[in-house]
């Protein structure tokens, strides 16, 4: 099992969700430990909520679950990538990443 370092972000770690298929960046989410357990035993992403203060998996009430397809850990072992097939929408605005390109020469 892979031991990854919760205790740099007090009890969390980012997680980075890329699309399989695509290798467009969808979303970036949190785990603690438990999230990551789940993850690892449903090969459904969870999540924890750092505002509602929850376990959460992603699409819990939409259907728009994240398949587990590969999981990458940085040199640290402190953040996750993790290379998915969505089913639906990703962003809880209705759009497929979380992501949206600012216009070049826009930093507003």
């Amino acid at each position: 099992m892979l031991k990854l370092d919760f205790n740099k972000g007090k009890g969390l770690i980012p997680v980075i969700i890329q699309e399989e298929g695509t290798s467009e960046v969808l979303m970036l989410g949190f785990m603690n430990q438990e999230a990551w357990k789940r993850t690892q035993e449903e090969g459904m992403v969870w999540f924890y909520s750092r505002s509602k203060k929850r376990l959460w998996m992603k699409g819990e009430t939409t259907g728009h679950t994240l398949l587990v397809c590969r999981v990458a850990v940085d040199c640290d072992r402190d953040a996750l990538l993790i290379r998915v097939k969505p089913k639906g929408v990703v962003c809880h605005q209705g759009t497929k990443s979380c992501f949206q390109a600012l216009k070049e020469g826009k930093n507003d």
